[in-house]
């Protein structure tokens, strides 16, 4: 089991640092730039207040859960890539190029990501898996490990449909923070 809480510390603590990044880039931050920021910030905010509690240092609150799942939710998927007009790199902007490059890809995460938020609203009454011992992602997936591709409705995970509203809230907050970490490796600057 310590393994897979190193593997929430790790996925949670990456967000976080590159979320709280964020907001010292915002000024002088305008029109799409501003609005993308102001966006990351909504998820950067939500990210804050259900990191502690999937981890078990805070009272598990579901409803809390669900509506910090659906802020995130409301800013993903195509109220997301709408932000991101091709060459909108005016700084202060942190976008690299290659969301443009392989605009496919940034969609899909973004896609994901939406998927995801919603599904941790949907689980957010299963509370946490043996309270807050997170297990790995591949030990909910039947031990496989796989890729993430957004679909209607759900998500594919290794050529199963995934029904997320039946996992431990934690496991999903655990892969949507995974989303969000593969997203900013790839298409964000580092600062």
């Amino acid at each position: 089991m310590k393994t897979e809480n190193l593997l929430l510390g790790a996925v949670v603590a990456s967000v976080l640092v590159v979320a709280s990044q964020s907001v010292f880039a915002h000024g002088g931050a305008t029109g799409v730039v501003k609005d993308c920021m102001d966006g990351m910030g909504v998820m950067k905010d939500a990210m804050k207040v259900l990191t502690p509690m999937m981890r078990g240092q805070v009272e598990y609150d579901a409803a809390v859960v669900r509506e910090h799942a659906e802020d995130i939710s409301h800013h993903a998927g195509e109220a997301l890539t709408r932000l991101f007009p091709e060459g909108s790199l005016d700084a202060p902007s942190e976008a690299k190029p290659e969301i443009w490059q392989d605009w496919a890809a940034f969609s899909a995460l973004a896609d994901q990501l939406r998927v995801m938020a919603d599904g941790l609203a949907d689980a957010s009454e299963n509370g946490l898996m043996m309270a807050g011992e997170t297990p790995a992602v591949g030990g909910m997936m039947g031990g496989q490990g796989g890729t993430m591709m957004g679909q209607q409705g759900g998500s594919m995970v290794s050529g199963s449909m995934m029904d997320y509203s039946q996992m431990p809230a934690d496991g999903v907050f655990t892969m949507m923070g995974q989303v969000c970490s593969a997203c900013h490796t790839r298409f964000r600057v580092e600062k």
